[in-house]
């Protein structure tokens, strides 16, 4: 579906409105996907029923800045070479005055152009690309947030989880949906594109106390206490290279394994709740029949699994993240089809008519919006660090490491990916011919990470 002719220039009075909605640190524990049995995401869910949901998204940055530059400007962090979180992309003028960011493309067509919350990572001039900027409280509320644990030195400060008792109407997520839906129910002079993120379920995982109340009896993700036995040094040397996170020795050592799970799925039905609002704002305001709406989350997320915590893998758990895309009128059904947060920036562009971008590197989604079984030839590739790569296809999970090692997981037989095939012990002639096929399309371009 397009709602107006492809190559328009500048907007016109039908074009439709964009609602972007970010969730940060969001993994596949929504209802809709099924990744935890006591989730509670009834808004999520039913914005999915009511959309696309693409049921296999992955990111292209495996950590905030990398994912939120790759989806924002369009390119890959192996083109770009913005790999960490440390390097902030205001730090490359040349960068961004030879790319276009999404806000910043709609912005010259035309668009008025909102935010609040977290949509760029720390550092990103925000001013830049959005017209409007509501509040941007942060993850920490100074004065509000109490912490509750007490953690080794030299871990990040604000790695905590617990209930919080102060007022629920001064959450971070809160305050933000509340001006989000304050826009929603005013009338604009011409479309607008609002682009909005929530801070949880990103660390700390300070819920209300009466949502951390209404979960009982927490069940822990599922551990395989071998599961590194077949895993190659360069994945853990990748994946545990962030010295500043809790590990999973501490987290069941120190008995606080199951709290952080249940905080952590307490923030996410938090989060569910303001997107609640957000909706019914949507709903029952002057643009519900013409605003497009997408959500996604920048990367999933370890509460464990493979004993481990926090993003930075090439796995499942982290590449994972929950993508839906609701069209005014449009279909309403499901894709198991690999797709990249990569394409939200070209499918807005076809969505809406706009010129296209000649810089952007993922595809549009708008085969897979009229056809969710449409023929795709593509697959999703995340990357963490320079030449780490994964490679996901409807099946497969194929990972590739700078020093040549590789992993092979099969998600037919294998969904929390406990026996690496590509280990000599596993590989037969068939996973062999599958490493040679999904190996041909890592990017053959690794850039040099900015700001070594």
């Amino acid at each position: 579906m397009i709602f107006v002719s492809s190559g328009t220039v500048g907007v016109q009075a039908e074009s439709p409105n964009v609602l972007l909605i970010a969730v940060d640190d969001l993994n596949d524990w929504v209802g809709c996907l099924g990744g935890h049995s006591q989730t509670q995401t009834p808004h999520i869910d039913r914005l999915a029923a009511r959309g696309m949901l693409f049921t296999n998204a992955h990111c292209q940055g495996t950590m905030c800045n990398p994912s939120r530059i790759s989806l924002l400007w369009g390119r890959r962090p192996s083109s770009t070479g913005f790999y960490s979180n440390r390097y902030p992309v205001s730090e490359e003028p040349q960068f961004l005055s030879s790319h276009v960011s999404l806000p910043a493309h709609f912005a010259a067509s035309g668009y008025k152009t909102l935010t609040a919350g977290k949509v760029f990572h720390s550092g990103a001039p925000v001013k830049n690309y959005f017209k409007v900027v509501g509040p941007r409280p942060g993850h920490w509320l100074k004065g509000l947030d109490k912490k509750v644990h007490d953690k080794p030195k030299g871990w990040h400060g604000i790695w905590d989880f617990g209930p919080q008792d102060y007022d629920e109407s001064k959450f971070a997520d809160h305050v933000v949906a509340t001006w989000v839906t304050e826009q929603l129910g005013a009338e604009h002079d011409k479309p607008f594109f609002l682009g909005f993120g929530f801070y949880r379920p990103h660390v700390p995982f300070f819920p209300p106390r009466r949502v951390y109340d209404s979960f009982k009896n927490v069940q822990l993700p599922r551990v395989d206490e071998g599961d590194w036995n077949d895993i190659p040094d360069a994945a853990r040397k990748v994946s545990m290279s962030n010295p500043k996170i809790p590990t999973h020795d501490w987290m069941r050592k120190e008995g606080r394994w199951k709290q952080a799970v249940h905080c952590y799925l307490a923030s996410v039905r938090w989060t569910d709740e303001q997107l609640g609002r957000v909706l019914d704002a949507l709903d029952n305001g002057p643009h519900a029949k013409n605003t497009i709406v997408v959500l996604f989350s920048d990367h999933g997320y370890h509460l464990g699994e493979k004993q481990r915590w926090s993003k930075f893998s090439l796995w499942e758990r982290t590449t994972h993240v929950p993508l839906i895309i609701s069209l005014p009128g449009g279909v309403k059904d499901k894709s198991n089809r690999p797709v990249e947060l990569l394409s939200i920036y070209p499918t807005l562009i076809d969505l809406c008519g706009l010129p296209a971008n000649p810089k952007l590197e993922g595809v549009s989604l708008q085969p897979l919006l009229d056809n969710s079984n449409a023929d795709w030839k593509h697959v999703a590739i995340s990357t963490l660090g320079q030449n780490n790569h994964a490679v996901r296809d409807e099946r497969w999970r194929y990972i590739r490491y700078a020093d040549g090692s590789e992993e092979l997981y099969d998600h037919q037989v294998d969904p929390n990916e406990w026996n690496n095939i590509a280990s000599k012990r596993l590989r037969s002639g068939l996973h062999t011919k599958m490493i040679g096929q999904l190996k041909k399309h890592l990017p053959q371009t690794n850039a040099n990470q900015r700001g070594k």
